[in-house]
């Protein structure tokens, strides 16, 4: 697959992805655990069916030291047992903030007493944040058709500021 072109190839693409790039910076450096970002990530694009992104967060998130077991199993967090309650209302509110079309109300009042027994005020702010992060990135690489396989950790740190 080729993708139908190359963001970073141009000056405004590359500009609208240094903003994004700190935003995702402000998130990382939130107290939303990073295990929690990693998996929220890699459920949404999974969701999102882009490749590039679930090859960008798989390998973060290994990198981070976080287990294949539990990588293999975000597809099917329901049916698992090795994730936190807090993980799980995590992912639930990634799930039903990723298909907020699908859902007649979009995300549940159910879904976000389960984060806000688990998370402070700033923590879902950062989650919020990168659910919608991860949705605009997804878009963005599926739209474009940016493939995944070639992604190495770290090589966008460059980018901040």
């Amino acid at each position: 697959m080729e993708p139908r072109m190359d963001l970073m190839a141009n000056a405004l693409g590359a500009k609208i992805a240094k903003r994004i790039y700190n935003v995702a910076l402000a998130i990382q450096q939130s107290s939303l655990p990073q295990a929690v970002q990693d998996l929220v990530m890699l459920r949404a694009s999974q969701i999102n069916g882009c490749g590039f992104c679930i090859d960008y967060h798989t390998k973060d998130a290994t990198a981070a030291g976080e287990s294949a077991l539990r990588l293999h199993l975000v597809a099917a967090w329901r049916e698992s047992t090795v994730f936190t309650e807090a993980e799980r209302a995590a992912l639930a509110l990634t799930e039903e903030g990723t298909r907020i079309a699908d859902a007649r109300h979009g995300v549940s009042d159910e879904t976000w007493a389960q984060v806000r027994e688990h998370y402070d005020d700033d923590q879902i702010v950062a989650l919020v944040s990168v659910i919608a992060m991860i949705n605009a990135n997804n878009r963005l690489n599926v739209i474009v058709r940016n493939p995944g396989g070639s992604y190495e950790p770290g090589m966008f740190a460059g980018m901040a500021n």
